[in-house]
């Protein structure tokens, strides 16, 4: 049994799958998600799990390059965009439309779906590599 990170089967083999530049997605529970990619269904209620935990795990285990955020996130929910930041570090950061980030989703190889329920809580992680 695995005993450290995520103990989810589904994100552990999507993680371990990635490769330079390919794309996660963690959204809220209302994100679109494309039927042609992979759907990781966490939302147990509404709030469970949250978008930052949810993106804590994550970050733990897969190398990131840059992310890809809404810009509506930052005029909509500025407190979650400003603690998205802070947990991000230096991880350089693109802000796009909406509905280019929903464009974007199509080219994931899967999309974390939590249980958060603020507006616009969604990532795309760029994976990056570690040498």
């Amino acid at each position: 049994m695995k005993k450290i990170g995520t103990l989810h089967q589904g994100i552990s083999k999507v993680i371990a799958g990635m490769g330079h530049g390919d794309m996660l997605v963690i959204g809220d529970c209302g994100l679109p998600i494309p039927p042609e990619v992979r759907r990781i269904d966490l939302a147990l209620t509404a709030g469970v799990p949250t978008f930052l935990q949810t993106l804590s795990v994550v970050q733990q285990e897969l190398e990131i390059e840059s992310v890809v955020m809404a810009n509506e996130m930052l005029q909509i929910s500025p407190e979650l965009y400003a603690t998205t930041r802070s947990l991000l570090g230096d991880i350089p950061v693109e802000t796009v439309s909406h509905e280019e980030f929903k464009k974007m989703t199509k080219q994931a190889v899967a999309v974390i779906r939590t249980g958060e329920c603020t507006a616009y809580a969604n990532i795309i992680l760029k994976s990056g590599v570690f040498f």
